[in-house]
């Protein structure tokens, strides 16, 4: 598997030129995957029964990691990976409406939550006049986090499965996983 797009090799795609976007240079790249696809007549319902919440970082290859297929799982990303209002949303609504039970938290080490303070927050307002409406959920300690986000699911009014929800440390040097004890 390569780690980024590579721009397609036919002749009609080249002859856009180098000034392409990496976004052009995406969706040409899902012409090519589309001319090779064939629908796999899956469900939206998770076969695993399981949703993986995770840092949007890009090291991070979450199906390779996890050895997961398409159709396995329900994949919530974003910065950090912490659990915030929209993480708990989409939660929800895979576990009330696409028959998730099981929940797994993935941090990381190096991540950049780690060298972010709320102070973000107000350099962006200080910088476009508006407060963004949304925490940077900065954190010190990735294991206390990870903690946290586990206590946030579990103690979820709107979730209906909390008791399968365990939470862990991706190292991005050795690729492992390292389980956090939610009591430590």
């Amino acid at each position: 598997m390569t780690t980024h797009a590579t721009p397609p090799t036919d002749s009609a795609s080249l002859a856009q030129g180098a000034g392409d976007s990496v976004i052009d240079r995406l969706i040409a790249a899902n012409r090519t995957y589309a001319d090779r696809f064939t629908d796999p007549g899956m469900d939206a319902r998770p076969v695993l029964h399981v949703a993986v919440v995770a840092c949007m970082d890009a090291r991070i290859d979450l199906h390779a990691a996890l050895g997961l297929q398409l159709g396995d799982c329900h994949t919530i990303r974003n910065a950090g990976g912490v659990v915030t209002d929209d993480t708990i949303r989409s939660l929800t609504i895979s576990q009330r409406a696409l028959g998730t039970r099981s929940v797994v938290l993935i941090h990381h080490t190096g991540c950049g939550l780690e060298s972010l303070t709320e102070d973000f927050r107000h350099e962006l307002e200080d910088e476009v006049g508006q407060r963004p409406s949304w925490a940077v959920e900065a954190f010190r300690d990735v294991d206390q986090d990870v903690r946290q986000s586990m206590q946030r699911v579990r103690t979820n009014p709107f979730l209906l499965h909390t008791d399968d929800v365990r939470g862990f440390v991706f190292d991005v040097h050795t690729g492992l996983l390292r389980e956090i004890d939610p009591a430590s």
